[in-house]
């Protein structure tokens, strides 16, 4: 694996005897002359390597590694896990980010889309032909002790997942609970960010601070969730978050924002409730009923675990990708038949 940054997936991978090699040039900020020295440095990793297929992953890595194993003639497959300019492709950043995924799709062999909702975006910009794109939507590993809920445990507790920052939009929560304060609820909020210290100042004004625990980053998510009755995500963007997943791996119902793929994760009226972005009124709604329905938490909670195992663990994602990846290897092995 070639990574800028390391962290702590590179540190991971490395613990379990996975070859990684960290990419010194390649930085978050986009910067002209860094860019094109983190482009030098990948595509002299890649003629060391001589890989059979590269696959790329986030924006700038996924952009120059595409040029660098295009440039080699090596097959490079692309994963986008959100596409920068399907949220507001029309302004001044959706049009720089549709025209750069453009020239990027040019040296793409196939485009993976993490929901259908990033594919027909980008069909409908006429950004990357439908030929190029599959669609394979994100997957979890099964715990091999399953860390499930009991939703319908009293009272019940509240959990969201997700970084203090704009696009998560922790205040049309606080908003919605703060209108609940007669029904018993506690809430959760795993995540840090800029945003953190607003939030926090939010929930004391709306009178609920006593409620809302903020519980910042933690590694030991899948416990919290297990502990929780019901989760939910009030994000005014997203992909196809993974934290969704969590919560339905953990068998807990979801109520959530109908942005993204969200809607391809929860069956509404099923496993959760969908409600438009950014709405403390239909948040209202949707949690009340669930705060005060303990069985309906519970069957929305088991039936969303049981669409997880169906479509979106990681057996289910792996399968699909290696699939990808012969077909698009297939002529190079015909080849060397």
């Amino acid at each position: 694996m070639l990574a800028g940054g390391g962290g702590a997936l590179f540190d991971a991978l490395l613990e379990r005897g996975v070859p990684c090699r960290k990419l010194e040039k390649l930085v978050h900020p986009v910067h002209l002359l860094r860019d094109w020295a983190a482009y030098r440095e990948i595509k002299a990793a890649l003629r060391e390597l001589n890989p059979d297929i590269v696959t790329t992953h986030s924006n700038k890595a996924g952009l120059l590694g595409r040029f660098a194993a295009r440039s080699l003639g090596i097959p490079v497959i692309h994963t986008s896990h959100g596409f920068l300019f399907s949220a507001e492709p029309h302004s001044p950043a959706g049009r720089f980010y549709r025209m750069m995924e453009k020239i990027a799709a040019r040296a793409s062999d196939r485009v993976i889309a993490v929901a259908e909702s990033e594919f027909k975006a980008a069909e409908n910009l006429r950004v990357i032909p439908p030929s190029l794109m599959t669609v394979v939507h994100n997957g979890l590993p099964e715990f091999k002790v399953p860390l499930t809920a009991e939703p319908a445990s009293e009272p019940p507790k509240l959990v969201m997942v997700a970084r203090f920052a704009e696009p998560k939009d922790h205040f049309t929560l606080l908003q919605a609970l703060s209108e609940l304060q007669d029904m018993p609820w506690i809430l959760s909020l795993v995540g840090d960010g800029a945003g953190r210290s607003a939030a926090e100042k939010a929930a004391v004004e709306l009178g609920i601070g006593e409620r809302v625990e903020f519980l910042g980053v933690r590694e030991d998510v899948p416990s919290i969730l297990a502990a929780s009755q019901l989760f939910v995500l009030s994000s005014r963007r997203e992909g196809f978050p993974l934290s969704v997943l969590e919560a339905m791996r953990a068998g807990l119902p979801v109520v959530a924002a109908d942005v993204g793929g969200i809607g391809e994760a929860v069956e509404e009226g099923k496993t959760g409730f969908l409600v438009p972005p950014g709405n403390s009124e239909a948040f209202k709604e949707k949690l009340g009923r669930l705060i005060n329905e303990p069985v309906l938490r519970q069957s929305m909670g088991r039936e969303g675990r049981k669409r997880f195992l169906e479509r979106f663990t990681l057996e289910k994602m792996v399968e699909n990708t290696y699939d990808l990846y012969r077909r698009v290897l297939s002529p190079l092995l015909k080849e060397n038949c």
